[in-house]
């Protein structure tokens, strides 16, 4: 059964309902530290602990992010095989399959290949970005936070290069929450490593759920959106509605924040019911495509935080900075939150060598 947008969520609370003082969270998101099963990625070169002294372990890292990262595409796959066999209903797999079939037959798509189970990256990306860097709120924006994935690597240049702070999730936050990273903290030898997942994992400065900051512009990417309703369709695994609950919760955005995601002109649909779309589904205002800007002037609701009763025991046992998040909420308001049914996490699509 579909569960619409009328159903009640159980919303985090916003941060403001929270007294600081009444219990201490410290950050503990480094990589230096072994996160949810994540390998330990830095060797101290000295006695000193400061993060200048120690060795970041790229390959090691970079092994580890495939390794998972191939794993998270093939549950994705069985997930998608399984819903869309035994529920008819199963339509957004049946978009996304779609979508990422066309790109690859008429070969817009670009590495990583094949695109199935992923944001794609496609042709004419770069030209894309740079429409997305011409927008006002673009222009304005102090700042931005990008998603971390291949389509969207030159909005996160641009953003650096513009001297922008650049918030940026990492991985399917396996290894923690957000990192932050500056212009200042780079020079221009490193800025174009730092748009990569090694490269803000080695110089982005991790954050945690008391960070005070403040998100101009969201950049969000797609597998498929509607232009004239703003519906958006991820891959299928949540993590762009995760990270924009517990930035809601931070205080970090509202309902004005724009909301904008860069795509091929071939994955503009028209499909998308919007009466079908669940609570937690975040919309797009603005598209920017390689040939034009769209604004949507979308009327679908705004998340207003993290919906616990949709959220299955195996996703929070995977999403370490969650289950913090749960229980400082269930310590400061002394009531259990609820959990979504159990389900079997999602796999991922294999990249070709």
């Amino acid at each position: 059964m579909d569960v619409i947008r009328i159903s009640s969520p159980f919303a985090i609370f916003n941060k403001p309902h929270y007294s600081p003082t009444s219990f201490s969270f410290s950050v503990p998101f480094s990589l230096n530290k072994n996160v949810g099963g994540s390998r330990n990625f830095q060797k101290l070169g000295s006695s000193r602990s400061s993060r200048n002294d120690a060795v970041f372990d790229e390959a090691a890292f970079e092994a580890e992010r495939l390794t998972l990262d191939a794993r998270a595409r093939e549950s994705m796959a069985e997930a998608s095989k399984r819903e869309t066999e035994t529920d008819p209903k199963a339509w957004k797999w049946v978009i996304r399959k779609r979508v990422w079939d066309f790109m690859e037959t008429r070969n817009i798509a670009q590495n990583p290949r094949p695109v199935h189970h992923r944001i794609p990256n496609f042709v004419g990306a770069a030209a894309a970005a740079q429409k997305l860097g011409g927008l006002e709120a673009f222009g304005v924006a102090k700042c931005v936070k990008v998603n971390p994935d291949s389509p969207q690597k030159q909005v996160r240049f641009l953003t650096l290069s513009g001297g922008k702070k650049l918030l940026t999730p990492q991985p399917r936050l396996r290894t923690g929450f957000f990192s932050v990273l500056e212009s200042s903290m780079l020079t221009p030898s490193t800025i174009n490593e730092a748009c990569t997942s090694v490269g803000v994992a080695k110089y982005g400065r991790p954050i945690g759920l008391d960070e005070q900051i403040k998100v101009d512009l969201i950049v969000i990417g797609s597998v498929a959106v509607d232009p004239k309703t703003g519906a958006r369709l991820g891959k299928g695994e949540g993590f762009a509605e995760l990270e924009y609950g517990m930035l809601r919760y931070m205080g970090a955005i509202d309902d004005t924040t724009p909301i904008v995601t860069s795509v091929h002109d071939e994955q503009l649909v028209d499909d998308i019911p919007v009466e079908k779309l669940l609570i937690h589904d975040v919309p797009v205002d603005i598209i920017c495509t390689p040939t034009q800007v769209i604004f949507t002037n979308t009327s679908i609701p705004k998340p207003q935080g993290i919906y616990w009763d949709k959220l299955s025991p195996e996703k929070l046992g995977q999403i370490r900075i969650l289950r913090e998040l749960k229980s400082r909420i269930e310590g400061e308001t002394g009531q259990k939150l609820p959990c979504g049914p159990s389900e079997k996490l999602p796999p991922t699509a294999k990249r070709k060598r």
